[in-house]
């Protein structure tokens, strides 16, 4: 057992969580409706067993629905809508946030995204006075500044943050326009109504930076000319130095900084050959994409989903059944599809715990968000602020910050 893994057991044991642990639950099942359902003190959403939901709330542009199931020993992954004003004065614009962090190799990034990511962007959007595609690109370069500020200071006591990164995928609903920035591999997928026979498209928003892709490869290669291992087939996947799948992301300092590419971190992380440029890149690719009347809904989700489903079975089924719920919907789909490929029942990896359950699938995030037509729309902007981090519910650690 790690040390956070005994924080976690002691976490779980104290106080009233070992209270909550005694409760009399009748249904071990993780994934339903009933059973021992508990909403955490503050938040907004419900728990049961390793699963978080929002089945529906309000956002300005009409509502949304969210859903989140562990299977990592710690939550990686980590989510958020914001809804109501974008900037850190009154007078800046209104609109939504949603933010996917799929944390790899530990959740310190993610849950320091999660807290940072979204002040640093009405900061800067208060500065500009407006909401634009370069205000999201330094908010995440800040976030990623101060994250890094972290790992120097947390050097000499707790070097593994230093081999700690996030996916970040972020969309901003505002003023007509829909704002996608990704460093990493989540996705956001628009369904647009189609005449057709499926009755809605699926059109993906965001390009993903993972070694998988013969255009990631490329680009490494171009910017690394001198280094012929910056992207390895390793076990028949690419990995950028035989290490990651990822090209962008924030954290991972060891493969950022050189300073960190040294003891005391762990052997397994530091590069044998000294870099001077940075491997991966915190930038985001963004796309700006003008919203259409036809346009109904956007789904973001970190990678466990899209291990899982494809763009068009994501968007028929969100198509195809009420907004309550929706998302979890989408994550039980995604789950008896992991079952299926493992040649088990669903009712079976239903009853597999945190840890053990990251051989059969990743922890898996999901935000579906329904554009609704002003005319539609009974929501004011400021009847619909609202500020939810999804994953709080979850048990988690206190991080070093």
């Amino acid at each position: 057992m790690n040390i956070l893994d005994d924080l976690y057991v002691k976490f779980m044991l104290s106080g009233d969580n070992y209270l909550n642990m005694i409760k009399p639950c009748w249904k071990p099942s993780m994934e339903d409706d009933e059973g021992c359902v508990r909403k955490p003190t503050g938040q907004i959403g419900k728990t049961y067993g390793l699963l978080w939901y929002k089945d529906l709330g309000s956002h300005i542009n009409g509502e949304f629905s969210m859903a989140a199931i562990q299977a990592n020993n710690l939550l990686e992954d980590q989510t958020q809508v914001e809804s109501g004003p974008l900037s850190s004065s009154n007078s800046g614009p209104y609109g939504t946030f949603i933010g996917i962090y799929d944390g790899h190799g530990g959740p310190e990034t993610s849950r320091f995204v999660n807290e940072h990511l979204f002040a640093y962007l009405k900061k800067f959007a208060s500065e500009d006075q407006e909401m634009s595609g370069n205000v999201i690109k330094k908010a995440f370069l800040a976030t990623e500044d101060e994250f890094l500020d972290v790992v120097r200071q947390q050097w000499g006591v707790s070097p593994q943050i230093a081999s700690v990164g996030t996916c970040c995928l972020v969309g901003v609903v505002c003023n007509g326009l829909v704002y996608i920035a990704n460093a990493g591999d989540s996705r956001a997928v628009l369904g647009r109504a189609d005449r057709g026979v499926r009755g809605v498209s699926a059109i993906q928003l965001s390009l993903e930076h993972n070694a998988s892709h013969a255009s990631v490869r490329d680009e490494l290669r171009s910017l690394h000319p001198d280094d012929p291992k910056i992207v390895v087939l390793k076990h028949n996947v690419w990995r950028v130095k035989g290490i990651i799948q990822v090209s962008r992301s924030i954290g991972d300092a060891y493969l950022k900084k050189a300073e960190f590419n040294r003891e005391p971190l762990l052997a397994k992380f530091r590069l044998p050959a000294p870099f001077s440029k940075p491997i991966l890149n915190p930038e985001p690719s963004i796309y700006i994409h003008k919203l259409n009347p036809k346009d109904q809904f956007l789904i973001f989700a970190s990678d466990g989903l899209w291990e899982h489903l494809s763009n068009g079975e994501a968007v028929d089924i969100v198509h195809n059944h009420p907004r309550s719920g929706i998302a979890r919907r989408l994550v039980k789909a995604a789950l008896q599809i992991a079952a299926k490929k493992r040649e088990m029942r669903y009712s079976d990896l239903k009853k597999i715990d945190r840890g053990v359950r990251r051989h059969f699938h990743d922890d898996i995030t999901v935000v579906v968000l329904f554009l609704d037509p002003p005319s539609t729309n009974r929501t004011s902007a400021h009847a619909s602020v609202l500020s939810i981090k999804g994953t709080r519910g979850l048990p988690r650690t206190k991080g070093p910050f």
